[in-house]
């Protein structure tokens, strides 16, 4: 392992042990904030220390096994000892790189999932609604809660766009290289002689901001209206303004909420939404400058992008950012994701590891 490593792990024991001494001080409650924050820096500390003292401990095993090699007797002991905590420090190196990589400040957060139809009229529209049951299926798989935001129904079915807010813990983290365009093959209901047709839809998956904290929204800059909702909610819904439209001038961003009763309660996940979407133009524009140096193979989430392609009639999904792909469609449209996003996730984390360039062992 580099000794700028070494360096930067030796530091973050010695901060451990700091944080660990205030933490036990008497008043070390008395800033309840403070207390907080040194807790939650110790729970993530620990475990990264606590496999930097194995590594450490394997490369003293190796130096005990060499002073042996000099006696005949304990010469094949010592050697059988010395390849053993090699291997150890060798894969106990591999799994510090990858705990020393950047998190993602987004990954615990809930989201906002939005799904455009695009091109391919009601067949889009169709696929859409295939896409959100996909993702709600998925959800409910991790005991996820799913919230509908606003929905704007086609008139055979699915969704010409929908929005859903989903929470759960680790939520963010799972979806998020789910944005950009998604092309399905197949033959639609309505397609009488038979023909495959290509339809496509856009998906956005946003990290819910605390727009109080994050994203800073002038009230100025809003152009708040409310209107009758359309669809379903029963007679009280149809019959009053609670629906609420928010745009947002200076980004050009319109959001509109018709899901609850209450206009008041629209517009508070109207905000909500806004702010995400701020926030996500935001997040953009930071990567789209650090592509300039290094262009992220999957996580720049671009909507224009086709990032995979569902295949009905062959029962295969390709995902073609990193080539893969699996023959049980069925089940991945039924919310079986896990293989998918496992694949996502561990390309994200082998870029990472590329990128740390002179980090690496």
């Amino acid at each position: 392992m580099k000794p700028s490593m070494l360096a930067k792990l030796d530091q973050l024991a010695n901060r451990l042990e700091e944080v660990a001494t205030l933490l036990m001080q008497e008043n070390a409650t008395a800033d309840m904030e403070q207390y907080r924050k040194l807790t939650r820096e110790h729970a993530e500390l620990q475990p990264l220390v606590a496999l930097y003292l194995e590594y450490v401990q394997a490369g003293r095993d190796v130096e005990t096994a060499e002073e042996m090699l000099s006696d005949p007797d304990m010469r094949e002991f010592a050697q059988d000892e010395i390849q053993a905590a090699r291997a150890r420090m060798e894969t106990l190196a591999g799994e510090l790189q990858t705990m020393l990589l950047p998190k993602d400040p987004n990954d615990e957060r809930n989201l906002f999932l939005e799904i455009r139809a695009g091109t391919g009229g009601d067949e889009s529209a169709l696929f859409a609604g295939d896409l959100l049951r996909m993702y709600t299926r998925y959800a409910e798989r991790n005991r996820w809660q799913v919230e509908m935001v606003s929905e704007s129904p086609s008139e055979l079915g699915g969704f010409k766009e929908v929005i859903v807010r989903i929470i759960g813990h680790g939520a963010y983290s799972r979806l998020k290289f789910e944005s950009g365009g998604h092309r399905v093959q197949r033959v639609p209901a309505t397609e009488a002689q038979g023909r495959i047709h290509t339809s496509a839809c856009t998906v956005a998956v946003m990290p819910e901001a605390d727009e109080l904290e994050e994203v800073h929204i002038n009230p100025a800059d809003l152009r708040i209206d409310t209107y009758r909702a359309s669809g379903a909610g029963g007679q009280h819904i149809n019959k009053t303004d609670s629906a609420v439209r928010l745009t947002h001038i200076p980004t050009g961003i319109v959001v509109e909420c018709q899901d609850d009763r209450s206009q008041h309660k629209n517009k508070a996940q109207a905000m909500k939404v806004l702010a995400a979407r701020i926030k996500d133009v935001q997040t953009r524009e930071q990567q789209s400058k650090e592509a300039a140096t290094r262009k992220s193979l999957i996580g720049s989430g671009d909507r224009s992008e086709r990032i995979r392609t569902y295949n009905f009639p062959q029962g295969r999904m390709t995902d073609h950012r990193i080539n893969l792909t699996l023959y049980k469609l069925d089940f991945i449209m039924d919310g079986d994701l896990d293989e998918l996003t496992r694949a996502l996730m561990a390309e994200h984390q082998a870029e990472l590891l590329a990128a740390m360039g002179d980090e690496v062992l």
